[in-house]
């Protein structure tokens, strides 16, 4: 049987590379101290934490959506100013890239997200945002309901640990601050913008993301970690008229609302059930009034899926249902866009477990496998450009809260994107930083 596309990956010159040098360097990793190193980390944070603090806070409460985060670019690349870095901004539209060389070595790549989400925050925490922009031509509130202010912070802090133990290691860090990844049309963005082409290419490159998981501990596993993610945007359209007199209209109101049920009952008995996928239509734009049927109808929706195989029968799938709702109500045929999202994220083996024996000596236990993640994420595009790469979790709640929702004492986690999602700050900022700053160690010369 042939493996899902997603899973095949020719061994370019860069990744061929990387591996030449993860060999060769594999005697280095013993001149990581690992438990002395995360000693000294701790310390640092503990030290810094306050400003980190602030800067999160500060994130959280002007969030930005999409190629719109020009404030919290500005923000992200004075504060690697402040480090050493060699900054450039504007890369892909809102996208920051910072340098920092400290000799021969290989080229690290650092991934944190700029972007926030056009949802309003009910979270009630003291810095929550209460920011308002235009939105494909609505007003809407804004929140950071992701955890990308969490990463930036996390970002910034493992940049300040790095540059201070330059002495520990030799190389190039290579940290982006991406935009638009809620949209994941921002890594596409960078690299179209010469992000592998101006700057020097990442022999390694990590990310993290924050879950709804004990934030005593982070999560990862070789192999696949996200989904394929797709967009669709679906126009029903009909013959609008007054409420009071449906038969002289075609009501795309109930074509629509036909169509979201139909397609779950559908992809339930279609899809293989060993295979993942899922398909969501969070957002059905209509209407103006209660006693008017419209004209038109929009439905917007993500498939996620891990085989590519699935995806295309899902997607036929939609597009089949779409059209027989649409003539079920004697409609026009409905307009049809598939905008193909990205490819699942591939935790390279090699790099993986690289990291992992650094994480396990400095965090023992803290340090958990977990399986793949439902979501997408176009750090995959990142990675599929030739460059090995680790992406891992980082949780977001505290032990006692985690313990509770799990054994039915107290309400379940917010997730990602719920309006009530919001991570406690310390410790996972902390245990971000020195987790992700553990990681570009493992992949960098520590030779002395």
């Amino acid at each position: 049987m042939k493996a899902p596309m997603m899973l095949e990956r020719k061994r370019s010159t860069p990744f061929a590379a990387a591996l030449l040098w993860l060999a060769a360097a594999s005697p280095a990793l013993a001149a990581l101290d690992a438990a002395s190193t995360a000693a000294t980390i701790r310390a640092a944070v503990e030290r810094n934490y306050p400003k980190l603090d602030s800067l999160y806070k500060d994130i959280h409460a002007h969030p930005e959506l999409a190629f719109q985060e020009t404030r919290t670019a500005a923000k992200l690349a004075n504060a690697m100013r402040e480090l050493g870095f060699e900054v450039t901004e504007k890369v892909g539209g809102t996208g920051v890239v910072a340098i920092l060389r400290n000799g021969d070595g290989p080229v690290v790549m650092v991934r944190t997200e700029l972007d926030a989400l056009p949802m309003e925050e009910k979270t009630g925490l003291p810095y929550a945002s209460h920011e308002k922009t235009i939105w494909n031509g609505r007003e809407t509130f804004v929140a950071h309901s992701c955890g990308h202010d969490i990463h930036m912070a996390v970002w910034v802090g493992a940049a300040s640990e790095l540059a201070v133990l330059k002495n520990r290691w030799h190389g190039t860090l290579m940290f982006v601050a991406q935009p638009a990844e809620e949209i994941v049309n921002g890594a596409k963005a960078m690299l179209k913008d010469g992000l592998y082409t101006r700057f020097p290419k990442p022999n390694v490159a990590f990310a993290l993301h924050v879950a709804p998981f004990a934030n005593d501990a982070i999560s990862f596993a070789p192999g696949i970690r996200t989904s394929n993610s797709d967009q669709l945007e679906i126009s029903f359209h009909g013959r609008g008229g007054h409420g009071s007199m449906p038969d002289k209209t075609i009501d795309p109101v109930v074509t629509a609302a036909h169509f979201v049920t139909d397609i779950q009952s559908v992809l339930a008995r279609e899809k293989n059930p060993a295979e993942f996928g899922v398909l969501t239509f969070g957002s059905i734009q209509g209407g103006s009034s209660p006693n008017i049927v419209p004209d038109n109808v929009l439905v917007r929706g993500s498939l996620y899926t891990r085989d590519l195989g699935e995806r295309a029968k899902l997607l036929a799938a939609t597009e089949r249902v779409a059209r027989a709702s649409a003539a079920m109500s004697n409609a026009p045929a409905p307009d049809i866009k598939i905008a193909e999202g990205v490819k699942g994220v591939l935790n390279d083996p090699a790099i993986t477990a690289r990291a992992e024996k650094v994480l396990r000596a400095a965090l023992g236990t803290k340090v958990r496998t977990s399986p793949p993640t439902t979501a997408g994420e176009d750090f995959s595009e990142f990675v599929n450009a030739g460059v090995p790469s680790m992406f891992f979790g980082l949780g977001a709640y505290s032990p006692e809260r985690e313990a509770a929702a799990r054994n039915g004492s107290g309400p379940q986690l917010p997730p990602n994107h719920s309006p009530m999602f919001a991570p406690a700050p310390q410790p996972t900022i902390s245990l971000g930083v020195l987790s992700m700053s553990l990681a570009v160690l493992s992949a960098l010369d520590n030779g002395q």
